[in-house]
């Protein structure tokens, strides 16, 4: 797998708690060649992922799940319904906008003003509720 570690803060300026860390990964090459022994299909492309998917993984929860940049951060967390640390919904809709064909190009450390990640004591879970995208 890719692998590109990536810290978020809110703390720039002041007035911010949290801290995010994450791990971004993405199929390498010899994943994408790897053949299912029961049907013979690609073991990640058959099951419908694409290049362009990828895991983005909470450090702090344990959580994680796998997503496509580009489409509404707030509705794919409510999809999956993971547990995140307070950054995590932040940092998705910042990694949805980056150019994303070379992991190793991203910064390692983000830092978000507090209006763009608003503090909060613990992470949570969302409700799963896709229509409303929200919690």
């Amino acid at each position: 797998m890719i692998t590109k570690f990536i810290e978020a803060t809110n703390a720039e300026g002041g007035g911010g708690i949290n801290w995010g860390k994450f791990v971004i990964l993405r199929f390498d090459e010899g994943e994408w060649a790897v053949r299912a022994q029961i049907d013979g299909s690609g073991l990640v492309g058959g099951r419908g992922w694409s290049r362009k998917h990828l895991v983005v993984f909470d450090l702090q929860t344990g959580e994680g799940a796998m997503f496509l940049p580009g489409g509404s951060a707030r509705a794919d967390l409510a999809k999956h319904k993971i547990w995140v640390c307070p950054m995590f919904e932040s940092f998705l809709v910042w990694l949805y906008r980056q150019p994303l064909d070379d992991l190793d190009a991203l910064p390692s450390l983000v830092k978000f003003a507090e209006e763009e990640a608003p503090s909060a004591m613990a992470g949570y879970r969302r409700s799963g509720d896709e229509r409303l995208g929200d919690e």
